[in-house]
């Protein structure tokens, strides 16, 4: 521990998800020794190699930053465990810690996830517990161990879903969610009061990673269904159908009952569209290579008649 009372802490985490718990640690007066990410990736038009959002963040903050391909060198592990820490904060960092990292750090090894435990462990929380139809999810603490998202729950706090409920929104609110939690269970861990409990095994699902193949809409789904998706897979991957062999991203939807059709047939001039159970009309929608418009302006301009078959 610090003089100050703080925590010796690593931490470890990649996305912009990441960034809030980094920012509630530091705000906190923990000593973060050194910063674990993802290593630095091409993106953008140049494909730029470019660092993750917590590698960028704490940069700016001046912390040490290391980016190793993977943790299973002993060379690496020696390193991690050279570093004395009290114990690492895992958030959405994306490698596998195998056993000389784990035990490493005197209290081991904190992870922030995204859901309910045993509920949606995985790779994508967010986004399958909002296609699932769930109707709340939250954050769990939990202590780390050599599963997957299988190690004892420390704290545990929950959020509703609602028909409002998209991906982006759900990620802001349960960044800022963890970021707050982790800093009362180190506050804990001090103290010594936590009060580990057990998953229930046989409870538990698996949020899958994300594929751009789920990213085409099939109409034979149940328009309640494929609004969901609307709502989880924006912005990435992203949901789409294909007209006049242009892609039309769909950004917003909504559900409209008691229509019938053949699935993927278009049902009026307002753009519903039949699916297996009721109809999905899209309210904001993007072609391809160009700016997102509503619905109604970009029926002004692309005829899409009552009748087609998307």
């Amino acid at each position: 521990m610090t003089d100050g009372g703080g925590l010796k802490l690593v931490f470890m985490g990649s996305p912009e998800f990441s960034v809030s718990a980094l920012a509630a640690l530091i705000d906190a007066g923990h000593d973060i020794v050194c910063v674990y990410s993802q290593p630095p990736r091409p993106a953008g038009r140049g494909h730029k190699e470019t660092p993750s959002a917590v590698h960028a963040f704490a940069l700016e903050q001046g912390l040490q930053v290391r980016t190793p391909v993977n943790l299973k060198d002993q060379t690496d592990q020696k390193a991690f465990a050279d570093l004395g820490a009290d114990a690492a904060v895992v958030v959405a960092y994306g490698l596998i810690l195998p056993a000389p990292v784990l035990e490493a750090p005197r209290l081991g090894c904190f992870n922030i996830h995204a859901s309910l435990l045993p509920r949606w462990r995985g790779a994508a929380p967010i986004q399958r517990a909002i296609i699932a139809g769930d109707t709340e999810t939250g954050v769990t603490i939990m202590q780390m161990d050599a599963g997957l998202d299988t190690g004892d729950m420390l704290k545990c706090e929950t959020i509703a879903i609602d028909g409002q409920t998209t991906a982006s929104s759900l990620h802001d609110e349960l960044a800022d969610m963890g970021a707050r939690m982790i800093t009362g269970t180190l506050a804990d861990a001090i103290a010594g009061t936590l009060k580990p409990v057990q998953q229930d095994d046989a409870a538990s699902t698996y949020a899958a990673k994300l594929s751009r193949d789920e990213s085409r809409i099939d109409w034979t789904l149940a328009a309640d269904d494929l609004e969901r998706r609307v709502r989880a897979l924006n912005p990435w991957p992203g949901v789409w159908f294909e007209w006049n062999g242009k892609r039309i991203k769909v950004l917003v939807a909504e559900v409209v009952d008691g229509v019938d059709g053949t699935p993927g047939q278009v049902l009026d001039d307002k753009m519903t569209v039949a699916c297996a159970n009721g109809g999905l009309r899209p309210t904001r929608v993007q072609m391809q290579g160009k700016a997102a418009t509503e619905m109604e302006d970009f029926l002004r301009g692309h005829e899409l008649p009552r009748g087609s078959s998307l």
